[in-house]
């Protein structure tokens, strides 16, 4: 545990609260997408899902598998 570990997990979190996480109060958009009026299609039942873990799996994101 030093200082870039530290530094690293900081900017991994910061850029999953940022750009991936949904947000109740953003009508479950990401900070990030709603400043560029993105939005992130629901996942249709049946289609398949890719998990990534971060963080050793104490972070997960959910995208769409091709």
């Amino acid at each position: 545990m030093n200082e870039r570990h530290l530094r690293t997990i900081l900017n991994t979190y910061t850029d999953h609260y940022n750009r991936h996480r949904p947000h109740q109060a953003l009508h479950q958009r990401s900070p990030q997408a709603s400043e560029t009026g993105q939005t992130t299609p629901a996942i249709p039942f049946g289609r398949r899902v890719r998990r990534t873990q971060l963080l050793g799996g104490l972070l997960n994101e959910y995208r769409q598998a091709a």
